[in-house]
């Protein structure tokens, strides 16, 4: 029996390659017949750099950049066959790299991003991808775009810190000595976030509080983004006020996508391609999947939505395993998804299952292939 295991990460306690290495060894535990088929996933957030580097046969280099505080961070990148580079907006500018006592998305930056591109675009890259989630910031790209040489200017012509307290103070935007890729360099963003840059559904409204911010701040934030959409349409011509996931990231989306062209792509499907998950799936019995935490934004753009398109497409069963289900966000289960299996198998703190993630995903694993050995 071929089985497919194409889990996300389980954050906080395994990778996503971790969590498919447990799910193969469970089923193979369960019966030597299993032929299971390892097709990690990340959906351009944490792990991204990893699981494309293990995909394509690529390379990991590391760099040092500024951190969302302006201290120096170690961040990792990968480099692939072909010309493409990709980068994780979260080794430079992420969240865990925050201390939760000084948490705030008004004083971080994402200026290491920039610094990361930097490097793209100077060594020649054809193909560009960085992925965007799991951001400490809110700064609509500023930092990022200061670090690829542009100016931000306020009234007494200061030049200003790419930092989300200072969108506010921008009077004038310096573009000329812009460092811009080769020509003919595509640049993608990997997102499947669809909040606009400002507004209810913005940055700063949706997604700043979960970073630190509290009621003035996001007031102040969401004020700063909206007066930077009208500088980049007065100097740049071009309108990013309703760009579909545009606020990602704290609106470095909208920046890049203003500044350089980058194009939005949804992560999920383009690591997805880039794996080959499709032609797996197409030859598989069963599809196993799963992540931390199965609740309502699990079927919307992440990584399970995006397996699950692919197990209808192919009309092929999927079984979810979870560190935890939120059973009351859930909406009525598609007949593909044959069941959601929580791992945890006996009374233990939050803690204790993330310490024993592997453990018990392998042992979920395991039930589930006893169950399906009759069909062998």
């Amino acid at each position: 029996m071929r089985i497919v295991a194409c889990p996300d990460s389980f954050k906080g306690s395994l990778t996503s390659p971790e969590a498919a290495s447990a799910i193969r060894r469970g089923f193979q535990r369960a019966h030597s017949r299993f032929q299971v088929t390892e097709k990690p996933l990340a959906d351009g957030g944490e792990g991204t750099v990893e699981v494309l580097v293990r995909g394509a046969s690529g390379n990991i280099e590391e760099l040092e950049v500024t951190g969302p505080l302006w201290e120096k961070v170690k961040a990792r990148l990968g480099i692939l066959p072909g010309g493409v580079c990709v980068l994780e907006l979260a080794q430079a500018a992420g969240l865990p790299l925050v201390p939760e006592g000084k948490r705030n998305p008004r004083f971080t930056t994402t200026y290491g991003v920039g610094e990361l591109l930097r490097f793209a675009f100077e060594r020649g890259f054809r193909r560009v991808i960085l992925g965007v989630g799991g951001s400490a910031t809110c700064d609509g790209g500023m930092g990022a775009l200061t670090a690829l040489g542009v100016r931000f200017l306020d009234e007494e012509g200061r030049e200003l810190l790419g930092i989300g307290e200072n969108l506010l103070k921008i009077s004038r935007i310096d573009t000329r000595d812009v460092i811009r890729p080769q020509k003919g360099t595509e640049l993608l963003i990997a997102s499947d976030v669809t909040n606009p840059l400002y507004g209810p559904q913005g940055a700063a409204f949706v997604y700043a509080p979960q970073k630190g911010a509290d009621p003035e701040d996001v007031r102040l934030l969401d004020a700063g983004l909206r007066h930077f959409a009208r500088l980049i349409e007065r100097h740049l011509g071009v309108r990013v006020d309703d760009l579909p996931g545009g606020g990602a990231a704290g609106g470095i989306v909208a920046g890049l996508f203003a500044f350089f062209g980058a194009r939005i792509v949804s992560g999920i499907r383009l690591v997805a391609e880039m794996v080959g998950l499709e032609e797996a799936i197409a030859g598989a019995d069963f599809v196993v999947s799963g992540e931390g935490k199965v609740d309502r934004q699990t079927f919307f753009g992440k990584v399970v939505s995006g397996v699950l398109e692919l197990c209808r497409k192919h009309r092929k069963p999927l079984l979810i395993l979870a560190g935890k289900i939120a059973w009351e966000e859930i909406p009525k289960l598609p007949e593909e998804i044959v069941g959601i299996f929580p791992i945890v198998d006996g009374p233990m703190s939050e803690g204790e299952a993330m310490k024993e993630a592997g453990r018990l995903l392998e042992q979920a694993a395991f039930s589930l292939g006893r169950l399906l050995q009759s069909r062998l």
